[in-house]
């Protein structure tokens, strides 16, 4: 009897041990799943508030790039690539000082072509012209100049729209005797700075180059630089040490 008793104490702390070791490892994992649970939102809501301050400069990139383009290539055409609303003034006159032959005076017709006269005035203005020569020169023809480096390849760093009926300009000024019209190349948009003013006649130029104004006083000069000219070529190329001088081109109004 006493056996038996023994035997049913040890059975009772048995079962009563086991209960305990089980509610044990029940309660622990609940606790890592609470822990984990209020952890990891923490850590993941923190770069996602993040994300959005590091993303708003990449945004505003493109915006400012594009804006400096656009500014950037508002002066690879001048300020007067495009057609004026209003001309600068009707009329503007200019005195070439030519050394060893004298002055030439011209008038320049703002009305024909507005870009044409504005950009002349703001080279002669800023001193550009100071010191340059004509560097192509043909008898019964023309005398051309302007070209900073005196071989008829120079510009002065900008171009200008021309201002011709074949490309769309309505320029009623003809090249004739004493005219100033716009050297270019093929590119009916790359005039730059270099003028040429008639010696004779020369209408088949009409519609082709922008003309913009007319010798008023000194034709003379030029047609004794033409005479005096002694090109190297079919082209009127003249030598750099026989090039005539342009001493100055000022701006009277």
């Amino acid at each position: 009897m006493k056996t038996m008793k023994t035997t049913l104490c040890l059975l009772l702390c048995l079962l009563l041990g086991l209960s305990c070791a089980a509610c044990g490892e029940s309660a622990a994992p609940a606790q890592t799943e609470t822990t984990a649970r209020t952890e990891a939102p923490a850590g993941t809501e923190e770069p996602a508030a993040e994300e959005p301050e590091a993303e708003a400069p990449a945004a505003e990139e493109p915006e400012t790039e594009e804006a400096g383009v656009d500014e950037d290539e508002l002066p690879i055409l001048p300020e007067g690539d495009s057609q004026p609303a209003e001309a600068p003034g009707d009329l503007h006159h200019v005195q070439i000082t030519i050394r060893d032959y004298g002055t030439v005076t011209l008038e320049l017709d703002a009305e024909a072509a507005p870009i044409t006269v504005q950009n002349f005035l703001d080279l002669a203005g800023s001193g550009f012209y100071d010191g340059l020569t004509f560097h192509r020169i043909m008898d019964g023809f023309m005398v051309q100049g302007g070209d900073p480096l005196g071989n008829g390849t120079g510009g002065s760093g900008k171009n200008i729209t021309g201002e011709f009926t074949a490309n769309g300009w309505d320029n009623p000024i003809s090249h004739k005797k004493g005219v100033i019209s716009m050297a270019r190349a093929r590119d009916v948009n790359s005039a730059s700075c270099q003028f040429f003013i008639c010696v004779a006649d020369s209408e088949f130029l009409d519609g082709q180059y922008a003309a913009f104004g007319h010798v008023t006083e000194g034709m003379e000069i030029l047609e004794q630089i033409a005479k005096d000219a002694r090109p190297i070529d079919n082209n009127g190329s003249i030598p750099p040490d026989q090039q005539p001088v342009i001493e100055s081109i000022t701006v009277l109004d």
